[in-house]
């Protein structure tokens, strides 16, 4: 694994545990996720880590789709293509994680066990456009603590350069 391939897997990594989870805003629900779904996130992040590191173009996962379509689904009702993407999701985030220690954690006769070609290019794209802003935030925070980083090196350089100035005053 080259340099910059080895950075990048790192940078990964890292993004499983700290960059956010990116929700629909507005409405007030963005903090009502339920609690189960959010160390499923974390799991299908590492998981997708691993899989992308092998075969190319990382993505979201299943359980960040549905954390971004949880809070619009409860200020108002989706279309068609969007519920059944909503409904395959649950199902299969779900079984995935069973929250609710079931044998049968979702509904019956409310599941969908497959989508159709138009509704998964509808879910892939809403998955990269997540992973596209997970990883804009965190670029945003390397830059930010890079140049915090450099302010402090230099106020560092500054303070260090006044007593080494004060110092030779002193000494002559």
């Amino acid at each position: 694994m080259n340099s910059t391939k080895s950075d990048k897997w790192i940078s990964e990594l890292v993004g499983v545990f700290t960059d956010p989870i990116i929700v629909f805003p507005g409405g007030g629900w963005e903090d009502t996720l339920p609690d189960w779904l959010k160390p499923a996130i974390t799991m299908e992040r590492l998981l997708e880590c691993a899989r992308s590191s092998k075969d190319g173009q990382p993505t979201a996962t299943d359980a960040e789709a549905l954390a971004y379509m949880y809070p619009r689904t409860l200020e108002a009702p989706l279309g068609h293509d969007w519920t059944e993407v909503y409904i395959y999701l649950g199902k299969k985030v779900m079984q995935s994680h069973n929250p609710f220690n079931k044998e049968e954690p979702f509904p019956d006769g409310l599941a969908r066990e497959s989508l159709t070609t138009d509704q998964t290019r509808k879910l892939n794209e809403l998955k990269a456009w997540i992973y596209d802003r997970r990883k804009k935030v965190r670029d945003e925070r390397r830059r930010g603590e890079k140049q915090l980083a450099k302010a402090e090196a230099d106020e560092h350089r500054r303070e260090t350069a006044g007593e080494e100035m004060f110092l030779t005053l002193a000494v002559k």
